[in-house]
């Protein structure tokens, strides 16, 4: 793994939990990994009901857009993991596949993403104790 790892994370329309994770994974590591996502069928836009739960714990992604996945993003990624988006993720050896298993947040409300957005905040910390520890002392 590179000295800044990479992750990438794919769920179908790019739009509501690769959104989320992206989000949890900038603000909760800032510059100690460089986060991607992507959708194997992107959105026009971000989940309204995503972007208001984020804002909520104080994080805006409201600027994000959805994006296509492409085969040079995970290629260039360390880890790459997939949210509901069976296998139209491509598979490179040497690289580390992991599938949180995650509510799909398309048409509900903020009140069903908050749990959404809760459970994807405990997986990307311990992602972050995985990959980027805090270094102490």
């Amino acid at each position: 793994m590179a000295e800044k790892p990479s992750v990438l994370f794919v769920c179908v329309h790019n739009a509501g939990r690769s959104q989320m994770a992206a989000g949890w994974l900038s603000h909760l590591a800032g510059d100690r990994i460089e986060v991607r996502s992507a959708g194997s069928a992107p959105a026009d836009q971000v989940n309204p009901a995503a972007v208001e739960a984020m804002r909520e714990v104080g994080i805006d992604i409201s600027a994000e857009t959805p994006k296509i996945l492409t085969v040079d993003a995970v290629r260039e990624s360390d880890v790459c993991i997939t949210m509901g988006c069976g296998d139209t993720c491509p598979v490179f050896p040497g690289k580390r596949y992991l599938d949180w298993a995650l509510e799909d947040p398309a048409g509900q409300g903020v009140g069903a993403v908050r749990p959404i957005r809760d459970q994807i905040r405990r997986l990307v910390e311990g992602l972050i104790e995985e990959l980027a520890p805090e270094k102490t002392g």
